[in-house]
C-alpha cells in the first residue's frame, strides 16, 4: 500500500519506536496522520508537521485500556473529521512483568478493543469500505523471552489475533499483518522487571545480544506498510525486514 495521499490512525506513535515510525510515514506524503496516544508531545506533533507540511498531523489523548464504548466515541470523532481511514497502526505497548493485568490489557485487550471499534467503521457486511490493520508485536510472540513470560504471551496473542484477523479478510473486508520488532534500543528495554523477579538482571543481559536503531526498525516498518502483505508476520531484526512462518494454521472447517 502506498502511503501517499493516505489516511492513517497511528496508535501510540509517539513512542521510541512509534515516533520514528511517525517520522518515515510523514516522510512518505499520507494525507492524514492521526497520532492517538496517552502521553501528549506538543514538540514531537510539531516536528512531524514540520517534515511535510502538506500532511495533516492531528493527535488526539487515547489510553488503550478504556473501555470499548469510549474507543469508538473517539473514532467516531476521527471518522467524522477524515470520512475514510486506510490504515490502523495499534502500536501500545509496555514491558513490566510486574504489572499483569496492566500488561495484558495494555498489549493485547486494548488493541482487540481498538481493532474492534474501527471494525465498526470497515466491516464489509455493515456497508463498510474494508482496511488495513498494522499491529505492532514483538519477536517473543513467537520466540518467547521466558524471564518475562506475562509480556511474551501478551505478544504471542497478539500475533495469533492478527492472523485470525487476517482469516477474516474475505468476511470483513480487513487485512492484517503483525509487525515483530527484535531488541530495539529503546527505553523499553532498559527499564523493565522480570516475572517474580526471577533474574534482576533481564535488562542487561538484553543489552548484550545484538540490537537495532528505532530508526532501522521504522525504516523497515514502512517497508512492510508498502509491501501489504495480508497475514503477513514480519520480523524486524538487526535492521532487516523477513517473513517469518510461525505456524501452519488450522482450517476448522467451519
Amino acid at each position: 500500500m502506498a502511503i501517499a495521499n493516505k489516511n492513517i490512525i497511528f496508535v501510540a506513535g509517539l513512542g521510541g519506536i512509534g515516533l520514528d515510525t511517525s517520522r518515515e510515514i510523514v516522510k512518505s506524503g499520507p494525507k492524514n496522520l492521526v497520532i492517538l496516544d496517552r502521553i501528549e508531545n506538543p514538540a514531537a506533533i510539531a516536528e512531524l508537521k514540520a517534515i511535510n507540511p502538506k500532511v495533516t498531523v492531528t493527535f488526539y489523548p487515547y489510553d488503550v485500556t478504556v473501555p470499548l464504548a469510549e474507543t469508538t466515541k473517539l473514532l467516531t470523532t476521527v471518522f467524522a473529521q477524515l470520512k475514510t481511514v486506510d490504515l490502523l497502526i495499534n502500536g501500545a505497548g509496555i514491558l513490566d512483568d510486574h504489572q499483569i493485568e496492566r500488561t495484558i490489557a495494555v498489549n493485547f485487550t486494548g488493541l482487540v478493543n481498538t481493532t474492534t471499534a474501527i471494525l465498526e467503521f470497515w466491516d464489509k457486511r455493515k456497508g463498510g469500505p474494508g482496511g488495513v490493520i498494522a499491529n505492532i508485536c514483538s519477536v517473543t510472540g513467537f520466540n518467547a523471552i521466558y524471564q518475562v513470560p506475562v509480556y511474551s504471551a501478551s505478544k504471542a496473542a497478539v500475533v495469533s489475533f492478527t492472523s485470525s484477523l487476517a482469516k477474516l479478510a474475505p468476511i470483513t473486508g480487513v487485512t492484517a499483518y503483525s509487525i515483530n520488532p527484535g531488541i530495539t534500543k529503546t527505553t523499553l528495554v532498559h527499564k523493565f522487571n522480570s516475572w517474580l523477579d526471577v533474574e534482576p538482571r533481564v535488562a542487561e543481559l538484553l543489552d548484550e545480544h545484538p540490537t537495532q536503531t528505532t530508526l532501522q526498525c521504522a525504516q523497515n516498518f514502512v517497508k512492510a506498510i508498502e509491501a501489504n502483505q495480508n497475514g503477513a508476520i514480519w520480523k524486524l531484526d538487526l535492521g532487516r525486514l523477513d517473513p517469518v512462518n510461525w505456524t501452519k494454521h488450522w482450517d476448522s472447517g467451519i
